[in-house]
């Protein structure tokens, strides 16, 4: 068999969206909710859901929309949500904070590092650590790019400082080559069969995509018109993700 070239991270926030990643070929799961606002963190009831599952998992803990400046409480939350990861079995977490000038919160970081890794040693596996896309805000991604790698995460998420991936592509490069395998870039944002060639020629090697399909909501629909559904609704679709998946496994 061919090896693979690269990797697929597929976010998901349904059941339904799971089985599809797992059945379109994806390698990991970052499991997340409300993808409408970046993603959140998932209920726990999920969480349980999928902890047995084949594909390594890692948990968003993101505990509200908005920017990643936390206070005391949120702070405890997010430690909380990486015991959670931890408890449940789960293969990583993906975590990010900035300060008030959105450069990286590195006191806030280290001490979650810290907390991920006692809680890995406590269960003799250690919890995979993705900087998440509070690195986008960043004034210098090539300085933050240093941090991270100093506080020990294995990755960073990120589109390149761009609200999508392939406008960020130039910065992505170069955030790949200063990385120089000390740390994974993973691209994401705006990933599909279409952009994803680009961010591949750069040499980064892993990808991070909703493969959402969506379909317009009659207005007329009960569950538009009392609120509890948006517009258009979506959830993770097999055939975008296996189209990706083997774009991503075999592209030369």
């Amino acid at each position: 068999m061919t090896p693979k070239r690269g990797m697929l991270e597929v976010c998901v926030e349904t059941v339904a969206g799971l089985e599809a990643a797992l059945r379109g070929g994806a390698d990991r799961i970052e499991l997340c909710a409300a993808l409408s606002v970046g993603g959140l963190t998932p209920p726990g009831s999920l969480i349980r859901a999928t902890a047995s599952g084949p594909l390594p998992v890692h948990l968003l803990a993101r505990p509200r929309a908005g920017g990643f400046r936390y206070n005391t409480a949120e702070q405890a939350l997010i430690a909380d949500d990486i015991r959670a990861a931890a408890d449940a079995g789960l293969a990583g977490v993906v975590i990010g904070a900035s300060a008030a000038d959105r450069q990286l919160d590195t006191a806030v970081l280290a001490r979650w590092v810290d907390h991920a890794r006692t809680l890995g040693q406590q269960r003799g596996a250690a919890l995979s650590l993705t900087l998440h896309r509070a690195f986008d805000l960043v004034p210098d991604p090539l300085a933050a790019l240093e941090q991270a790698v100093a506080l020990g995460f294995d990755r960073i998420l990120t589109s390149g400082g761009e609200p999508r991936a392939i406008d960020g592509v130039t910065t992505l490069a170069a955030l790949h080559r200063q990385a120089a395998g000390r740390i994974i870039i993973l691209a994401g944002s705006g990933i599909s069969v279409e952009t994803a060639p680009a961010l591949l020629a750069t040499g980064i090697t892993e990808l991070h995509a909703s493969c959402r399909s969506t379909r317009e909501i009659a207005p007329d629909a009960p569950e538009r018109r009392f609120g509890f559904v948006a517009a258009q609704d979506g959830d993770t679709d097999v055939d975008r993700v296996a189209a990706l998946a083997q774009l991503v496994h075999f592209a030369a």
